[in-house]
């Protein structure tokens, strides 16, 4: 076998408190925080000089986790803009399965949270949507119906 599991999702933030909190008012649940440096450090992720704050949080039932890093070195760089469009090249989305959709955005809203497009059905089977969450990223919500 190639893989055995889909271990994390790793997401690069420079407010590692309002990530955090985003997060955890999505439902995830924070594992630990801790401190990344040394030879190690640099030589997974082809840099000189790590030195990262990171925080891992985990999905109620456990299978799913993302690790948020700060950079205090090498400082962090900018791909671009934040607002980028959904088609943009790279990372597309987390997507997460929520019990109420419009509760979930009305709770992440507080948080900086921002809908892309709208909430949408998708046949008699899900509603749907795409926000902005920390640092950008697009975070997908997935409600099912019946």
């Amino acid at each position: 076998m190639a893989i055995q599991r889909m271990d994390n999702v790793g997401i690069v933030v420079a407010d590692m408190q309002a990530a955090i909190e985003f997060f955890v008012e999505l439902g995830m649940e924070l594992e630990g925080r801790g401190e990344v440096q040394g030879g190690f450090a640099d030589q997974c992720t082809g840099l000189d000089g790590v030195h990262c704050d990171i925080a891992m949080l985990r999905t109620p039932d456990g299978h799913s986790r993302i690790e948020l890093a700060t950079y205090r070195s090498p400082a962090a760089t900018s791909p671009g803009p934040r607002d980028r469009p959904h088609n943009v090249l790279g990372t597309h989305r987390v997507m997460f399965a929520v019990d109420d959709i419009k509760d979930t955005v009305a709770r992440l809203r507080p948080h900086g949270a921002e809908l892309v497009g709208e909430i949408a059905r998708f046949e008699d089977r899900y509603l749907l949507c795409y926000l902005r969450g920390p640092e950008g990223i697009i975070v997908g919500l997935a409600e099912r119906l019946g």
